[in-house]
């Protein structure tokens, strides 16, 4: 019989039959320090979500740096990311990239989100040329919307253009998740406070189990901002761990099945 859609989500078909009975994922277990509690997760229905890790935000030359804004306090995700996500694929946890990618014309975006990025009408706002490389802000296939190159990607990554603070909203996140049956999410990538928080908070609001991994995102916003999000993570929303925990955890259970 042909299988029909994704690993974690297909029909087994044929010229006379159809079976819809999903078969079940082996189960790979990791117990992970994180805050209020102690976590337990399936790594079998597991994704990690990394935001806006592109170079309109982290890099020299980028948006942010042409308003004058710390893009190297951007930066801060790229060396525990490339640490963890080679560790997460050996596992088939899927890694997506959401990063902003706006249609040339910007005709799904309101003057709320467009006023975000030019509030005066007299700077680079999305779509606008920077003036330093041209590179249209935040408009796919730019520069600016390209995932900065000192991330390590790989064959089988998932990639979703955002139009939005959140992820969930105009775009096939919620879908892709869904078909592959994922039911944890881990978070990543900038700005904390900002893109990262509202896709959790959407996240969250989907039905998804969320867990922020605090040393793989960063925001270049004021000290109290990063400290408010932790709250609310913690308080409203998720839970809150690091790269290291996962890491060491998926080792002890790699160990333990071998």
């Amino acid at each position: 019989m042909f299988r029909l859609g994704h690993p974690s989500n297909y029909w087994c078909i044929s010229g006379s039959d159809v079976n819809l009975v999903r078969h079940p994922l082996p189960r790979r277990i990791v117990t992970i320090d994180a805050e209020p509690q102690m976590l337990t997760l399936d790594l079998s229905h597991t994704a990690i979500i990394v935001v806006d890790m592109q170079n309109d935000f982290c890099s020299e030359g980028g948006w942010v740096d042409s308003i004058g804004g710390d893009f190297e306090a951007l930066q801060a995700p790229v060396g525990p990311l490339n640490r963890l996500l080679p560790a997460l694929r050996q596992e088939e946890v899927p890694v997506i990239w959401l990063n902003w990618g706006n249609r040339p014309d910007r005709l799904n975006l309101s003057p709320s989100v467009l006023h975000v990025y030019n509030s005066d009408g007299e700077g680079s706002g999305i779509g606008d040329p920077l003036p330093l490389n041209g590179s249209r802000v935040l408009e796919k296939g730019s520069w600016g919307a390209d995932l900065v190159p000192e991330l390590v990607q790989a064959p089988g990554d998932i990639y979703v253009d955002k139009y939005r603070m959140s992820g969930f909203w105009d775009t096939p996140l919620d879908s892709i998740l869904r078909n592959m049956n994922i039911r944890t999410v881990l978070f990543a990538g900038v700005n904390l406070d900002q893109c990262v928080m509202a896709t959790l908070q959407d996240a969250v609001n989907c039905g998804y189990d969320s867990i922020l991994l605090a040393d793989c995102a960063a925001t270049n916003s004021p000290g109290f901002c990063a400290e408010a999000a932790l709250y609310n993570i913690k308080q409203c929303y998720g839970f809150v761990s690091d790269s290291g925990e996962l890491v060491q955890a998926m080792a002890a259970q790699l160990k333990t099945s071998v």
